[in-house]
């Protein structure tokens, strides 16, 4: 049968545990919340990269496309730049120089529009790393929330304190590398 002293200090060490699981709960919800936002930033983050750099990819098809035409254009100067020189018809190679001249103005239109484009993709790429960089960051103050709150859980069922300090040491970690993040953001 307990002494008094014993029911005392049960009684003591069970209300002081409540009162140490009620502010873990508490705290265990803020990080829950934190969490979330971090996660909803980091999300949001990767999806602008992705569409960002899905439109480069776009542009340097469209880019690409521009190439082939200018090639064509070439190929099509050097034909007639080719039949001018073996016509022995002065209509005939009056004709075809002139279609050379019409594709070579032709081509360089062509090329600027190309190398506009690939321009254009190439911005969009660095558009794309730099939406990135913060997602990654983000992804790792996520993973040292989540340890928090395990660490949290833990230290209700084990009662030991030492943990409680590591929960928020991590935590802090956590929403520092946020907070870096928002920063570069």
């Amino acid at each position: 049968m307990p002494s008094p002293h014993e029911r005392e200090v049960e009684a003591a060490t069970e209300k002081e545990g409540r009162g140490l699981s009620q502010r873990i709960a508490l705290m265990t919800a803020v990080l829950a919340t934190v969490g979330a936002l971090i996660s909803y930033q980091s999300g949001s983050a990767q999806n602008e990269a992705m569409f960002l750099k899905n439109q480069s990819i776009l542009k340097q098809a469209e880019a690409s496309d521009q190439w082939a035409f200018y090639q064509a254009r070439s190929v099509k100067s050097h034909v007639d730049d080719a039949t001018a020189a073996l016509s022995s018809d002065p209509t005939v190679k009056a004709h075809f120089l002139a279609e050379k001249t019409k594709e070579d103005a032709g081509k360089a239109e062509v090329q600027m529009e190309a190398q506009k484009l690939q321009a254009e993709s190439r911005k969009l790429g660095e558009e794309s790393e730099a939406k990135l960089r913060p997602h990654e960051r983000l992804a790792l103050a996520l993973t040292f929330v989540q340890i928090a709150i395990a660490l949290a859980a833990i230290t209700v069922l084990t009662r030991r304190k030492w943990l409680l300090w590591a929960s928020v040491a991590s935590a802090a970690g956590g929403i520092g590398i946020a907070v870096s993040a928002f920063a570069l953001h």
